[in-house]
């Protein structure tokens, strides 16, 4: 379960409640874009650092690679009709 993380941007604390961030749309993966309703998305993490960075920012940004695991339904085999 160690997938490598795609960092898609950082940021910083505002506030207690406020995280303001900063995300290259040119350089997401197109894998990870998804479409509904005629408009794209792309579903995204934002979590603390433990420490700011040398620029200050203590805000990480990365791409949610996770998807369900596919079910392959088996229907049980018999003769019975019912």
């Amino acid at each position: 379960m160690s997938e490598q993380k795609i960092y898609a941007g950082n940021g910083r604390k505002k506030f207690d409640n406020l995280r303001s961030v900063t995300v290259c749309l040119s350089d997401l993966p197109q894998e990870h874009i998804f479409e509904y309703n005629g408009k794209k998305y792309i579903k995204l993490n934002v979590s603390d650092k433990k420490e700011a960075d040398q620029y200050g920012k203590d805000v990480a940004v990365t791409i949610d690679t996770w998807k369900p695991e596919q079910k392959t339904e088996t229907k049980p085999e018999s003769d019975l009709p019912f």
